[in-house]
């Protein structure tokens, strides 16, 4: 089973991935989920991100 989303992959980019989700505006979450919102690819939570998907 892959673990992408956790450990030295994200040791690696800027502030371990964590930051302020443009979706639900929720601070310190992990951003990892690369989805299209309004035209832009952006970076988004994990919970936002079965939203669009679903």
């Amino acid at each position: 089973m892959s673990k992408a989303h956790r450990g030295r992959s994200l040791r690696e980019t800027p502030s371990k991935s964590r930051g302020t989700c443009p979706s639900c505006q929720r601070s310190a979450i992990k951003l990892l989920y690369e989805v299209e919102l309004s035209g832009n690819k952006t970076k988004v939570c994990k919970q936002c991100k079965a939203k669009v998907t679903a």
